[in-house]
């Protein structure tokens, strides 16, 4: 354990009452929660976790408690009865425990409060008044004031986004003391400083066409914060360039528009959406290949083309045009400019299937040209800088180690050996994958690889846009069925590259196609069996045998594929046929996930090893220094690799300022390690910036903490224990007999206490706590119908905007209203809002005339049609929902649990208690009787009660019919439908 995970430990402990604790990311949260659940005893009780949102964090917590040698804590789940969780409870164990589990729980009074030592929540930032867990904490503090309450984040910005939201969340909780532990802390620093890494700092150049797409691109981001300031609806300090590339930058300008979002015009609501793919595309330049690259730009063309504003800027044509320079160049082999149309191509398309000399497409062509047509399709193909870079710095570390073995056979006392391991960061599975492509085998295979797939795609986009237009839908089709037709951008490919281009990508890729059929052919008769090895020697005699054409179209495309299987899901893979052929399972170790089992007997270490140990047989490549083994990990992935694997060397190759920290803290528990660190940046990149900036927001986070707790008032009773948000209405209600004297003498009876029957779901959303704060006693139990039932007349049915959508869309909507209906006299569905957004489904100049199968509007009249006695309530908050609920119950009886929970279930004999439709009648054949001609909503229960069936309502008379529905008119036009012929086709 690090020394200051030690201070904060003591810290906690020295207050009986418990804290919340915000550390600078990376500084090993895990490591501190496991270390605090081994000093819990069984005698203090039972400490209960609150799940993580994170699967994560919880993990980490298992794995370091494993390292200890110390219990894991189990998880208690809804699956457990209440009798097994009620002897969990008295345990005196350390169990994890979900939100809804645990508040269900405590309102059903299920928990011994008295037997919990304590609570842990591990997402603090995450929390608010209305949240779950400040439902339970509430709780649980009326019930047991002696239990702790122990709070932790690692996402100090997180805390500082709102007003005092630091102080609301330790009102929330009843905490009193809040510890900041930054990076700058002395304990921190000085533990960190006191054994630093060797640290190597390679800032690599960008190309130029990485520069121009970078400056092109903040350009584009400038161009449209601008036009959002124009606006006068965003505070105009937080549009800046720097803020841009940070994802709560979304949140931010969000949390200011999202109240007025209504009164938005489109291309304010399109400019929010065009800075989030901006971000992304200054992200993906310095973290994929050339290729990679444009194929997400050609995705973008033709999905953003017609309704975004960045692609009309100025400078968003550098953008395309240098990504594409990146890759390949078109044009005449004597310079000049392209007129005229595709016949050229066609004969350079001719020409490459006549003959494979001029068909430079393999591995060591770099361009295709027609000698009739003077027209070139160069392949560029620009590699990654850093790949290279990557490359020497791995052969200049296996060459440190030769040189270091000889000599130094002994090591020094207190010294740790070197286990040889190398570690590899990288953002994301995909680039770890195609790191390690480019270490077993050469970086221009593996663009080449890239290129292929890319042309292959071009192919199967033709092939499913002809195929659309083979199979034309019959007239009628589309709005009747609930699609609306959306016309196909057929001209985006053509307006965006020019034709004879695009013709000469299409015969590329074609001819690729060809080879690669006739490769799979001749490998498919050869592979003597399915393995790597098998594989590679099949491929090696078909080179011999067809030359290098048909080892680039067939072989060499598959055996890359077979090896790219799980690279990454994209719609742009390679043709059909190629994938029936892919039956190799790649290595079981990929990036990111670590292999838990042992091979023959060997450790985890040495299995990692050899999965990722660089065959440098198979590369092809002569000359080749030797490289150490690798180990290649995904940042994304969120394990704790540093401390399974122990590396002596890692190469940071996407800077991340939390794994750095990790990094710091993993030497500081090492300090006789000899650990090396190099960090690759892209010099004078976004890359650099965004890790600076991320420091520097981090600071200033707890920059503004520190000035918080120093100005906070934190309310307490006599005691000193907190006494939470909601001080001042306790105080009131907890000295009822000051106002005996206002309630005429004592003669006016106390307002009963409200109840509201909530269902178990319903505890995912946060409307039961604010139900609670306003005073009301919830009752959770499993409902069949509805989920909320105020009175025994008076069901409700919630609904957030985004759920509504949802059961519009599924159906779910209808069926619950139609079991409201039948069983509750007033049925209501609730649309509830979100507080910080706009208290509107859709702008009025969006809302139309005529009834349209996608409008949100259209289908709740279409609803409100067909079930009359529906009532909609549209709320627009949660506090605005409490205040409507307890004006529907005024002058209401209470609901009664036991008659709640039987709605809607049936008995053992199939009867349906409380359905008065389903005992006395046939609920289909009312449907059917409603439907029929002359039957109104006002006559159809007067028929009912006059005849037992529908075949008794066809034998009766006029006049008997005019008498049940109130009027000739009715009967004589049910009469006449009843009696009509059925049509014939004869």
């Amino acid at each position: 354990m690090v020394q200051f995970h030690e201070h904060i430990i003591t810290e906690l402990l020295d207050d009986p009452n418990g804290g919340l604790v915000v550390l600078s990311s990376g500084l090993s949260l895990s490591k501190l929660i496991s270390s605090l659940l081994v000093l819990h005893t069984s005698s203090q009780g039972t400490l209960l976790l609150l799940s993580p949102s994170s699967a994560s964090l919880k993990s980490q917590i298992l794995h370091h408690l494993k390292t200890h040698h110390s219990p894991t804590p189990s998880d208690i789940t809804a699956d457990l009865p209440a009798h097994h969780r009620h002897t969990l409870y008295l345990s005196g164990s350390i169990f994890f425990i979900t939100a809804r589990i645990l508040i269900v729980d405590l309102l059903t009074n299920k928990i011994p409060t008295s037997s919990i030592a304590g609570l842990i929540i591990l997402n603090a930032h995450s929390l608010s008044e209305s949240s779950t867990e400040a439902f339970i904490v509430r709780i649980l503090r009326s019930l047991n004031r002696e239990a702790y309450i122990r709070a932790f984040s690692d996402k100090p910005h997180a805390m500082v986004s709102g007003f005092a939201k630091a102080e609301r969340i330790m009102k929330c909780l009843y905490i009193r003391k809040l510890h900041l532990w930054p990076r700058f802390q002395v304990y921190v620093s000085q533990e960190l400083e006191k054994y630093p890494p060797v640290v190597v700092d390679i800032r690599v150049s960008m190309t130029k066409y990485m520069v121009g797409i970078q400056k092109a691109i903040i350009e584009v981001m400038d161009a449209c914060l601008k036009e959002m300031r124009k606006t006068n609806k965003v505070d105009v300090e937080d549009l800046t360039v720097e803020n841009g590339l940070f994802k709560s930058f979304d949140e931010i300008v969000r949390r200011q528009l999202d109240p007025i979002w209504h009164t938005l015009g489109k291309k304010t609501k399109q400019l929010v959406s065009d800075l989030k793919t901006l971000r992304k595309l200054l992200d993906y330049l310095v973290r994929y290949d050339a290729v990679t690259y444009l194929r997400y730009l050609d995705t973008l063309r033709v999905s953003e083309s017609f309704r975004s504003v960045w692609i009309f800027a100025e400078a968003s044509y550098k953008i395309f045009d240098y990504a594409k320079k990146r890759v390949y160049r078109f044009g005449r082999s004597d310079g000049m400019k392209l007129i005229g149309h595709s016949k050229s191509v066609t004969n350079k398309k001719r020409k490459i299937r006549g003959d494979h000399k001029d068909s430079e497409e393999a591995v060591g062509g770099t361009s295709s040209s027609s000698s009739s047509s003077g027209l070139v399709l160069e392949e560029v193909l620009e590699e990654a800088p850093k790949w290279k870079v990557l490359r020497e710095v791995l052969e200049e570390i296996e060459e440190e180690r030769r040189k270091q073995a000889l000599p130094r056979e002994e090591l020094l006392v207190g010294e740790e050996a070197d286990n040889g391991i190398v570690l590899v960061a990288c953002k994301d599975e995909y680039s770890c994958l195609q790191l390690q492509e480019c270490i077993t085998n050469s970086p221009q295979k593996v663009m080449h690889e890239e290129w292929k797939k890319y042309l292959l795609s071009k192919v199967e986009l033709r092939e499913i846009k002809r195929q659309k237009k083979k199979t034309k839908d019959p007239k009628g089709f589309g709005v009747l069925d609930g699609v609306v037709p959306i016309t196909p951008a057929q001209s985006t490919e053509a307006s965006s590259v020019s034709k004879q281009e695009h013709d000469a990508l299409l015969a590329a890729a074609s001819e690729l196609r060809n080879l690669a059929h006739m490769g799979c052919v001749v490998e498919d008769a050869s592979r003597p069996d399915i393995g790597g090895r098998g594989c590679s020697k099949a491929k090696q005699k078909e080179e011999n045998r067809k030359g290098p054409a048909a080892t680039v179209g067939g072989s060499g495309i598959k055996d890359k594929n077979r090896r790219r299987k799980a690279a990454i899901k994209d719609n742009n893979e390679i043709c059909s046929s190629e994938k029936k052929s892919q039956t190799d399972e790649i290595d079981t170790v990929v990036a990111g996930r670590l292999c838990e089992t042992t091979c023959g007997g060997t450790s985890v270490d040495e299995a990692v090893f050899q999965k990722h140990s660089p065959n440098l047989d198979a590369t092809g490549i002569g000359n080749v220094k030797p490289l150490p083994p690798v180990h290649i990990y995904a940042l994304e992935s969120d394990q704790p690799i540093l401390d399974i694997l122990k590396p002596s060397i890692i190469i940071v190759y996407h800077p991340d300022v939390t794994f750095v920290r990790e990094i710091e803290v993993y030497k500081a528990q090492n300090p006789s390690k000899n650990l090396k660190v190099y960090f690759l940046f892209y010099e004078d990149s976004t890359e650099v910036q965004k890790f600076e900036a991320s420091i520097r927001r981090e600071n200033g986070a707890f920059e503004s903490l520190i000035r918080q707790k120093s100005l906070m008032m934190i309310p307490v009773d006599q005691d000193g224990r907190c006494l939470g948000l909601n001080s001042s209405v306790d105080l009131d209600g907890a000295t009822p007999q000051n106002s005996i004297t206002r309630r005429a003498g004592g003669r006016k009876e106390v307002d009963k206490e409200m109840q509201v029957i909530v269902d178990m779901r319903e505890f995912m959303s946060s409307l039961p706590n604010v139900l609670h704060q306003k005073g009301m006693l919830i009752i959770p139990v499993t409902l069949e119908v509805g989920d909320y039932i105020l009175s025994p007349l008076i069901c409700v049915e919630r609904k957030s905007i985004q759920d509504l959508f949802m059961s519009f869309t599924s159906g779910r909507l209808y069926n619950q209203v139609e079991t409201m209906v039948r069983y509750y006299r007033i049925p209501v569905l609730l649309i509830e809002f979100s507080q910080d957004k706009s208290f509107s489904f859709q702008s009025a100049s969006e809302i139309g005339d005529d009834v349209t199968p996608n409008s949100i509007i259209s289908k709740l009249s279409l609803l409100v049609l067909h079930f009359p006695r529906l009532r909609i309530i549209w709320s627009r908050s949660l506090h605005a929902t409490a205040e409507i609920f307890t004006s529907l119950k005024a002058n209401q009886d209470e609901p009664d649990e036991t008659k709640a929970m039987r709605v809607g279930v049936p008995s053992e004999e199939g009867i349906v208690e409380n359905d008065v439709r389903a005992e006395n009648y046939n609920t289909s054949a009312v449907e059917f009787l409603r439907r029929l001609p002359g039957v109104s909503d006002l006559n159809y229960r007067a028929i009912m009660d006059g005849c037992k069936s529908l075949a008794e309502l066809a034998l009766l008379p006029l006049e008997r019919l005019a008498e049940l529905m109130g009027g000739q008119k009715a009967a004589r036009t049910l009469r006449e439908f009843l009696d009509a012929k059925y049509p014939t086709l004869l």
